[in-house]
């Protein structure tokens, strides 16, 4: 069954006189409310009660056209033109040439309007303003010249108020507003009634009874144009609608938003404005033309009136639903919605919305099927419904509201036969899902959404989402989800799912077991450090004592992040973690490091502990180069440990450099460099000593550092050449005159030649320094003596009156500053004291 927008009434019929039984009658119709008129070949004007409605149509059953008044306006020249001016309850004829005025219920002849002669066309221009201004526009063509006037209509009066004159004479025209279109023999133009300015649209090649203008209204007009193309033009003169492609013998047009109604010799089509398609197709034999009304339009013949009225829209919308045209659907939902509000617009919007998704949906079309979905807010069931190894995730009384739509369409089927195809199906619903789980439909139904979910991406092998799903707060049910779980060998997931769920030793315990090898897991490699990395997490101590053991014995150096990443907020009590961290000594070391280094602890115990946790790893040589720095950072930096315990346990041992800091943090600095000299036999870090243990000293201090070096250098003969070094390379440190009382009996000049030069010239440059310095302070002095030489001879005279220039009180004592701008100050209103 075809789809139709509007219904087909017979409304009228002209009974014609048995002498002229043959002869046509109806010329033209108008229309204002239920009042209907008809014109006549015979210059006779009928007036029609037509039948009352209550949704607004022409109905026949409720009521029967009933004939008014009827009035022969004078020869038998054809009525050509007729419409009301409601305003003031005119009615205007165009018959013999001229505009007549009748009273639009008595059909009485207006006897102050008298008739404007010579016109061949005329049209209203609907304005609100100019009917709030008490009077109405009309534009008439007039038959002789070639001129469009423009007229204001009054209740008694009519008068010209200008003319705009074109090149052609007019076969049809159209107002809206100020605009006016006009269609010539062979073109068509738009017109300004205001400036008289006009525009060429574009040439046609049309009859002069086939070229029409129709106005649509909102500056908009439909004309007949070439190729037979209906035409949509702005008064801008612009196309903002593509145009409609309707047969050759088009005789006029309606508009009826959102329809067109092209009429022809025998049949009326409708044309859609939404998307410019034929529609429907009213078969209406003779038809001579077409009038619009709000709910549809009136078509005319030789002797009968047909009402067309529009089908309501939810039941064209509903008929295009059935019909499975549900992007039809949406569009006409859509495009009348802004002029016609429906009441269920927005449910039914979302429902077609959603049967449009199906629609795409099974053909797999579905990137289009997911949008159209989220935007009619389908609820995810519906969805899931559809897959029935999933129907156990829905509520036992979950009822599908378009069973019927989905009925003939099997996945289970497609299952059977097409498993490729049917797995993008199944790809499709997790990102359905996916996509919805957030929104306020997926949050509705959050138990079935999630346990799709999990179900899915365990059967599609996306561990990813599966983690991130099961990782964060979710509405899995566990009763039905751990069987899932468990079954595909899932059980990382497994303990995620019941973290989330607040079983959190029974996720723990499930990871011991994979990392122990009872379970296998292919999808976490590491999942010992994802235990640590838990523990160290938690607030909940018990459970961290539980698993902490384990932990340690599989990882010290791993195992002890459980307390080194734990919270501020959640710190387990150091003593308790020290107490346990005594069965493990590197982890032990780790923690001490983490107490001391980041939380910055000054306990001297904790200090002592972890000097004496470096010496015991470092003196088993079992751990890398870096522990023997740290323990030397330790004990350079450390102002919190024992040193003479720490030395008591190194003395003996071949930690010459440790012993040497020790030595040099309890003030014994020749001790300390005897021991890297004679003991570490490491003159380079002797001399690195010395910058060290100068750092943050006054400047004279590694010079005394040095010289205790040098006097070591010089007491072994080995040691001559060292000497020698540390002096040449150092002769800005020592002071020439006391190293050279120590220098040997035999040493000669040129062997300290470099020193002695480098030290001289030093010394030199000091006095130099030195002697600048005092003659640029003396120059200094001598222009401040310059400066108060001059200023004393300067006069100021103090009057009695006169006032500080920043206080503004008066000068009581003698006393007083001058400014640069020679302003005179009291001295305690500065911030300086006078000379």
């Amino acid at each position: 069954m075809a789809f139709k927008a509007f219904t087909k009434m017979h409304v009228h019929h002209k009974q014609a006189d048995p002498k002229e039984k043959d002869k046509p009658n109806i010329q033209c119709i108008e229309c204002y409310g239920r009042n209907a008129y008809i014109g006549t070949k015979d210059a006779t004007v009928q007036h029609l009660i037509l039948p009352s409605s209550t949704n607004g149509d022409l109905n026949p059953v409720q009521g029967k056209t009933r004939e008014g008044r009827v009035r022969k306006l004078g020869s038998n020249n054809p009525v050509v033109q007729m419409r009301v001016v409601p305003l003031f309850n005119h009615l205007l004829v165009l018959w013999d040439r001229s505009v007549s005025a009748l009273n639009m219920f008595s059909l009485e002849p207006i006897p102050t309007l008298q008739r404007i002669q010579y016109v061949s066309l005329f049209e209203l221009c609907d304005s609100a303003l100019a009917a709030q201004a008490g009077c109405v526009q009309m534009v008439t063509s007039s038959s002789r010249r070639k001129v469009i006037r423009i007229h204001v209509v009054g209740a008694d009066k009519w008068e010209v108020v200008k003319e705009v004159t074109l090149l052609q004479e007019p076969v049809a025209l159209a107002v809206d507003g100020g605009s006016l279109c006009v269609a010539t023999c062979d073109k068509y133009l738009l017109c300004d009634i205001r400036t008289g300015c006009s525009e060429k649209l574009f040439p046609h090649s049309h009859s002069r009874q086939q070229a029409f203008v129709t106005s649509l209204g909102q500056g908009e007009f439909l004309l007949n144009g070439p190729e037979s193309l209906g035409m949509f033009v702005m008064k801008t003169g612009v196309c903002q609608r593509p145009p409609l492609q309707w047969p050759l013998e088009v005789l006029a047009a309606g508009i009826c938003f959102p329809y067109i109604l092209a009429l022809q010799p025998q049949v009326l089509s409708v044309y859609s404005m939404l998307d410019q398609q034929h529609k429907q197709t009213v078969s209406l034999s003779g038809a001579k033309g077409i009038f619009s009304t709000p709910d549809g339009v009136l078509v005319f013949t030789e002797r009968d009136i047909f009402s067309l009225s529009l089908v309501p829209f939810k039941e064209q919308i509903q008929a295009l639903v059935e019909r499975e045209r549900v992007e039809e659907a949406l569009l006409l939902l859509d495009g009348v919605q802004s002029c016609r509000p429906l009441d269920s617009y927005k449910e039914l919007q979302k429902t077609i919305t959603c049967l449009a998704g199906f629609v795409h949906f099974y053909k797999e079309s579905f990137s289009e099927a997911k949008d159209l979905f989220l935007k009619g807010e389908l609820d995810p069931r519906e969805i899931i419904y559809l897959y029935p190894d999933l129907q156990f995730c829905l509520c036992e009384d979950f009822e599908s509201q378009f069973d019927l739509v989905n009925k003939s369409r099997d996945l289970q089927v497609l299952w059977q036969e097409d498993r490729n195809t049917f797995h993008h199906y199944l790809a499709f619903l997790g990102d359905f899902l996916s996509a919805v789980r957030e929104t306020e439909q997926g949050l509705k139904c959050g138990t079935a959404v999630d346990c799709s979910l999990l179900r899915l991406y365990t059967e599609l092998g996306e561990t990813e989402n599966l983690q991130k799903l099961v990782g964060f707060p979710n509405e899995c049910v566990l009763d039905r989800c751990v069987p899932v779980l468990e079954k595909h060998n899932r059980y990382f997931a497994l303990g995620l799912l019941y973290q989330s769920h607040g079983k959190l030793i029974d996720g723990i315990e499930t990871w011991v077991k994979i990392a122990d090898g009872f379970y296998k897991e292919p999808s976490c490699s590491d999942v010992y450090s994802h235990i640590v990395w838990t523990l160290s997490q938690l607030k909940d101590q018990d459970t961290v004592w539980k698993f902490a053991d384990w932990a340690l014995q599989r990882n010290q150096e791993i195992g002890v992040r459980i307390f080194t990443k734990h919270p501020p907020d959640g710190q387990l009590e150091t003593q308790d973690i020290i107490s346990l961290l005594e069965k493990y000594p590197k982890a032990l070391l780790f923690y001490l490091e983490f107490l001391i280094h980041e939380l910055n602890n000054e306990e001297d115990t904790h200090h002592n502990r972890l000097a004496m946790a470096y010496v015991s790893e470092t003196l088993q040589g079992e751990t890398d180069s870096d522990l023997r720095g740290k323990l030397q950072q330790l004990l350079w930096e450390s102002k919190f440990y024992d040193i003479p315990t720490v030395y008591e346990r190194v003395k003996s041992t071949a930690l010459h450099i440790e012993k040497a800091i020790l030595l040099s943090r309890s003030g014994k600095q020749s001790q300390a460099l005897q021991v890297l000299v004679h003991q570490e036999k490491d003159l380079q870090a002797a001399e690195a000593f010395c910058s060290k243990a100068a750092e943050g000293q006054d400047p004279q201090f590694k010079k005394v550092l040095l010289l205790f070096l040098l006097q070591i250098y010089l007491r072994s003969e080995d040691l001559a050449s060292a000497a020698v070094d540390l002096l040449n390379n150092n002769p800005l440190v020592f002071e020439a005159q006391k190293a050279i009382q120590l220098f040997p009996d035999h040493w000669s000049v040129q062997l300290v030649s470099k020193f002695l030069v480098g030290s001289l010239r030093e010394t030199f440059h000091q006095r130099w320094m030195a002697k600048l310095k005092l003659e640029l302070a003396q120059a200094e002095l001598m222009q401040h003596k310059v400066n108060w030489m001059q200023a004393s001879k300067t006069k100021f005279r103090l009057d009695k009156e006169q006032r500080c220039k920043v206080c503004q009180r008066d000068f009581t004592q003698p006393e007083f500053v001058c400014n640069p701008h020679g302003e005179l100050i009291h001295t305690s209103c500065t911030d300086f004291s006078p000379l």
